[in-house]
């Protein structure tokens, strides 16, 4: 019998790019492949890359010099580039690396196998089209392994908005939604795996349109249907626009039983000119009264934020003018990011800011959204929550997992197990976690 061969996937940036390279670690599964935690024992290594990060694309070429020993100890490795890295710099990093042997862009995955056949074969494949076909519909054929509690589902990918820093809608495409129909086969699919939670991603999720029963749904339409899949418990979505935050996904956070009381919205600055600027299509004060009405539709959701600082142009004034906005909404975390370029990108032409004003300007905000993260966090102390569990802790008899909130709840001494639910009150909070006891009367859910 054939022994396995070995692949290890290294992922960077997005939860989509965890959820390709599983689509993709599955995809080569056909051709022989096994997961292998270390590069060392590979026969193929594929570099997940992401483009959002500063200097990304200088960092995957680092990483691939690492590989160069590997290669020369075993001239059969071979070596793969995924990605968005991959699409934006195609035929280049086969250039700059020759230890290369495949390049392969975020619409090609499907090609996968064909590709790794070219490579294994001693030729060098690369594609960065952006073909036709769906490669979702390629992809979602699956073995029914066993999976954890928890899951990533595409329902949507690339984006039209052309917000003046960003490369996805290069490296990514257009905005293409997933037909309903497969969403939800899926969705049964991952349940029927053991999933019991479900996060629907998209780079601008909540513009979901897939073709469903009676024309296009929207996310909310989507929701309710997932909300009636027998043995799925919690829904969630990740990343969202504020111009595409429709009447119908606001109700649904106030009616759907399994949709979660957590929302990332992504504002990026509270500057009204620095917004027109980015290309943001919205203002500071458009914003907020969306943050109203979710939380007027329910009360007890909890906001996530990106905030980029030092955009070009910016002013301390446009600064403050963010930081008085994360004043008024009171998040429960962000993500914070000094600006740098992407080239290709219109804000790169732009006059820069200083770096060593970024630094300090990225600190004041860091250190405000710390604050408000740490008392969002201390506000649950006394209160009790759902915890869906997902793994063993550090500590000895120690369980670890997710409130309906997403904060990192741990429980000592409980006879639980990864998968099930319960209710636990909250008696200790730190930095990223929270801490609490299980009801005894409410093991498990």
């Amino acid at each position: 019998m054939t022994a396995p061969k070995k692949l290890f996937i290294k992922t960077y940036g997005c939860q989509m790019n965890v959820y390709d390279s599983e689509r993709m670690a599955e995809s080569l599964g056909g051709q022989g492949y096994v997961a292998t935690d270390t590069p060392d024992d590979a026969d193929m290594i594929l570099l997940n890359t992401c483009h959002i990060r500063e200097r990304a694309a200088e960092k995957i070429y680092s990483e691939l010099g690492r590989y160069k020993v590997l290669k020369a100890a075993n001239p059969d490795l071979r070596i793969g580039v995924a990605g968005c890295v991959a699409q934006a710099e195609g035929a280049e990093i086969m250039r700059r690396q020759p230890i290369v042997d495949l390049v392969v862009g975020p619409q090609s995955y499907h090609r996968l196998p064909e590709l790794e056949a070219k490579a294994r074969s001693g030729k060098r494949a690369l594609d960065t089209d952006f073909p036709t076909e769906d490669k979702f519909e390629v992809l979602r054929q699956r073995p029914k392994s066993k999976r954890g509690p928890t899951a990533f589902l595409t329902v949507q990918e690339g984006c039209d908005k052309f917000c003046a820093f960003c490369v996805v809608p290069y490296t990514r495409g257009a905005e293409m939604s997933r037909p309903a129909n497969r969403v939800l086969e899926e969705a049964r699919n991952l349940v029927e795996r053991g999933v019991r939670e479900i996060t629907l991603l998209g780079q601008n999720v909540n513009a979901y349109h897939g073709a469903g029963e009676g024309g296009d749904w929207s996310l909310a339409r989507l929701i309710w249907a997932l909300n009636d899949v027998d043995g799925l418990e919690r829904i969630r979505f990740t990343t969202s626009h504020p111009n595409d935050m429709a009447d119908d996904l606001i109700e649904a956070h106030a009616d759907c039983p399994k949709l979660m009381p957590y929302l990332h919205l992504p504002v990026q600055s509270g500057s009204d000119r620095i917004l027109k600027r980015m290309n943001r299509a919205h203002t500071a004060d458009s914003y907020l009264r969306l943050i109203d009405r979710l939380r007027a539709a329910r009360p007890d959701i909890i906001m996530s934020g990106d905030f980029i600082v030092g955009f070009p142009e910016e002013t301390e004034t446009d600064f403050q003018a963010t930081l008085d906005l994360i004043d008024a909404v009171g998040y429960g975390s962000a993500y914070t990011f000094k600006y740098s370029t992407r080239p290709g990108t219109p804000a790169a032409e732009r006059p820069q800011v200083d770096e060593a004003v970024k630094d300090e300007r990225l600190q004041r905000l860091q250190a405000l959204v710390a604050r408000q993260q740490r008392a969002t966090q201390d506000s649950m102390i006394g209160r009790d929550v759902t915890v869906l569990f997902e793994r063993a802790g550090r500590q000895p008899g120690q369980m670890v997992g997710k409130s309906e909130y997403l904060h990192a709840v741990h429980v000592t001494g409980a006879d639980l197990s990864p998968g099930r639910l319960a209710r636990v009150r909250i008696t200790e909070s730190s930095t990223n976690s929270l801490a609490g006891t299980v009801f005894p009367s409410d093991d498990a859910v």
